[in-house]
């Protein structure tokens, strides 16, 4: 009795094993929804394995049904402490799409204790719950990032915008770096210069082309430069470079910390000349990232300089007629704080848009803007503060903040997930680019179209993000498809074979892409078709790939709860007769099985009979010389339906 007991126990983990393979192929195949539900039938079957556990989730995530999928991820992370902490994120994003904050940052602190290293996270406990969801939350903000396409995998950021020229700065350089002392010791890049690149607009789509560093007066071998700041007449730019001159190398702190000045250059032609520093630099602090008021006699800048409030704070200047500088004045309590403040950029209308890693935010540095230079003396207006939240902000550095207020489209500078290097520049606002992806369902043995086909766009991780039914005529349509991006298009219909087409958009805003649907009908004559069922050699249990095969029969069969068939099993003539009968038997008696075990009723099947070689198709009898392929075509199963079942 043990031994019978231990078989079939044998044999219930083995079919679980299967049931989750089966699952597996559907999870490649994007069909989330038959993944899970193979995924939960393993479970019945006591398989409840992390990688199961996971999987459910996933599917569900990947759909957007976020609750069920917060259900699953509970379950794996409770089971398996030691899961991939990866999930527990997920988990965590599952919870906040929900709005259950509290719980969110329970599961935060469990992903920071593992994860000390990882930037998502940061000052978890100065969060404020209500604050929190005012920042995270984007419902009715249409705001699209587009990570640029003069991005490298070095750094590069700024994205500042002058008439037709685009200013930015990068280590990126067009050979390959052979001498180690052309890298900077810091983080073993090619030093920072100032490119530009000329933006052209065609169909209200920006490009950036014939991207080049600025002249050699401007840019030096062995320094930073960057973060520019051009007056309106455009004959004066103000950019920040290392502490050096001409009889000294770089200066440093005591701390090792290149110090920074402000340097302007004069347009001569087509050449920038003239570089000179400003006369409140200083050896002993760092002052950068200049930004010039919209009447070009205020420049704002940043500096560590001492009496500040914190680690580095925002400073002003006044500009005189004579071109000589006032004293640099902190900007106050108001915009600095205890810790960094940076990066200051003052749009057309005078608000005032920095950096800082204080104040309530998302993690390291964040966005903020400011009404302080709006008010006027003997204004009794309310200075304010406001973190821009997402998208702009993200849980990692968010910086180097441009904006034409005329427009709202502009660049921010972040080393967020997903970018192609350290730091990245990203274009926002109504710089975007959509496209169109339409076509027509058929069926591909009739070659009408179809209606009721389900047709589902995906994300090249696999996510769906829309879902189209159509009607009559078969037509399918999706708007507002991102452009130069790869997707997947899937059509799937009770009784047919899905079909699916992998694509990718232009770069070119609103043009169409069509991509026709062909699906296979299951049902021919009086016959459920469906791929070739593989057996092992000699063997009769329903393999993996078999079972996927199967579940066509299975969704025909539940579509039409009348339909009875019978179930024939036929071999090739290799082999002796008798026992190529016997074997035939088993194996549609096996598929039978399989059958009964996903929920067909038993009287539904009218017989499962092996008929081994009695029904060669070919010549490829006994005795005759046939090739491999020739004899696979003898080896078949048939569904054929017996009877009326509309």
């Amino acid at each position: 009795m043990k031994i019978t007991a231990y078989l079939v126990l044998f044999l219930f983990v083995q079919q679980a094993v299967a049931q989750t393979k089966v699952a597996d192929n559907f999870f490649r195949d994007f069909s989330y929804e038959k993944a899970a539900e193979l995924y939960k039938e393993a479970i019945k079957k006591e398989d409840s394995t992390e990688h199961i556990l996971k999987r459910i989730g996933d599917c569900y995530f990947n759909i957007s049904q976020l609750e069920k999928a917060e259900f699953w991820y509970n379950k794996a992370i409770n089971k398996y402490p030691a899961i991939d902490t990866e999930y527990i994120y997920k988990y965590v994003q599952t919870l906040r799409s929900q709005k259950k904050y509290e719980l969110a940052n329970d599961y935060l602190r469990t992903f920071n204790n593992r994860n000390k290293k990882d930037n998502r996270i940061k000052n978890i406990e100065s969060f404020n719950i209500e604050n929190y969801n005012q920042l995270t939350n984007t419902e009715k903000v249409y705001v699209e990032l587009e990570n640029l396409p003069i991005n490298t995998k070095y750094s590069d950021f700024g994205g500042y915008e002058f008439k037709d020229k685009l200013y930015y700065y990068s280590t990126w350089v067009k050979d390959s770096i052979t001498d180690e002392n052309e890298l900077y010791d810091w983080n073993n890049e090619p030093f920072l210069n100032i490119f530009e690149a000329d933006i052209k607009i065609e169909n209200a789509i920006k490009s950036f082309d014939n991207s080049k560093k600025l002249n050699s007066t401007v840019n030096t071998k062995d320094d930073h430069e960057g973060l520019v700041t051009i007056t309106n007449d455009g004959k004066t730019m103000y950019f920040t470079r290392n502490n050096v001159n001409k009889k000294e190398k770089r200066k440093y702190s005591k701390e090792g910390t290149s110090f920074l000045k402000i340097y302007k250059a004069t347009l001569s032609g087509n050449t920038w000349t003239n570089v000179t520093e400003l006369s409140f630099n200083n050896d002993a602090y760092s002052c950068g990232a200049p930004a010039l008021s919209p009447d070009n006699k205020t420049l704002y800048f940043v500096s560590d300089m001492a009496g500040g409030f914190g680690q580095t704070d925002l400073y002003k200047v006044a500009i005189n007629n004579d071109g000589s500088y006032g004293k640099p004045v902190n900007l106050g309590p108001e915009i600095n704080t205890e810790g960094n403040e940076k990066f200051p950029y003052v749009a057309k209308d005078s608000t005032l848009y920095f950096s800082s890693d204080a104040n309530l935010n998302l993690g390291l540095l964040d966005i903020f803007e400011s009404n302080l230079l709006k008010i006027k003396k003997n204004d009794t207006t309310q200075v304010y503060i406001k973190n821009l939240g997402a998208p702009f902000n993200s849980p990692y550095d968010d910086f180097c903040f441009f904006i034409d207020t005329e427009t709202q489209t502009g660049y921010l500078s972040s080393n967020r997930e997903g970018g192609q290097g350290g730091d990245d520049i990203y274009a926002f606002g109504k710089y975007q680019c959509n496209q169109t992806i339409s076509g027509v369902a058929y069926d591909d043995l009739t070659k009408e179209p179809l209606d009721k086909v389900r047709v589902v766009i995906l994300d090249a991780n696999g996510k769906v993000l829309d879902t189209y039914f159509t009607e009559k005529d078969g037509k399918y349509e999706f708007k507002e498809v991102g452009c130069d991006k790869t997707f997947t298009v899937m059509a799937e219909r009770v009784v047919y074979r899905p079909d699916t087409k992998e694509l990718k958009t232009t770069p070119i805003n609103g043009e169409n892409t069509e991509i026709d649907l062909y699906l296979k009908p299951l049902i021919i004559d009086n016959e459920i078709v469906i791929n070739p069922i593989y057996f092992d050699y000699d063997k009769s249990f329903i393999r993996s790939d078999a079972a996927y095969e199967l579940e066509n029969i299975v969704a025909v069969m539940r579509e039409h709860p009348r339909m009875i068939i019978k179930i024939e099993s036929h071999t090739d003539s290799r082999g002796r007769d008798a026992y190529n009968l016997k074997l035939s038997d088993r194996r549609a008696k096996s598929t039978r099985d399989y059958l009964y075990s996903r929920g067909i009723e038993e009287d539904r099947i009218l017989s499962a009979i092996g008929y081994g070689e009695t029904q060669i198709l070919n010549k490829c009898t006994n005795g005759v010389e046939c090739s491999d392929e020739e004899h696979e075509f003898n080896r078949r199963s048939k569904f054929i339906i017996t009877n009326q079942y509309k």
